[in-house]
């Protein structure tokens, strides 16, 4: 079994690693979503399943930990989306 990552930076790197990999492999729902409203919804399946994987791979001990796969969705997923016209940015 790998060793568990107890560094925050290489944390955060990492979920980022997963959420840009979900962003590139779902890249209509992503559009959709933002579009829509409800990139939540229609992601969740493929969220869910990058969050589990986080978490196995990250030492529960991680300051902040429960949090570092969040802010990776927003870094990588909704910031970069910024450009698609949606009703979330008025």
């Amino acid at each position: 079994m790998a060793k568990l990552v107890t560094n925050p930076e290489l944390a955060f790197r990492l979920a980022r690693a997963i959420v840009s990999d979900i962003a590139l492999y779902n890249q209509k729902k992503v559009r959709e979503g933002i579009e829509k409203d409800c990139i939540f919804d229609l992601l969740n399946d493929e969220l869910q399943e990058g969050r589990e994987l986080f978490f196995t791979r990250i030492s529960p001990d991680v300051a902040e930990r429960e949090h570092l796969y969040d802010r990776a969705i927003v870094d990588v997923m909704i910031k970069q989306a910024g450009k698609i016209e949606s009703v979330i940015w008025k």
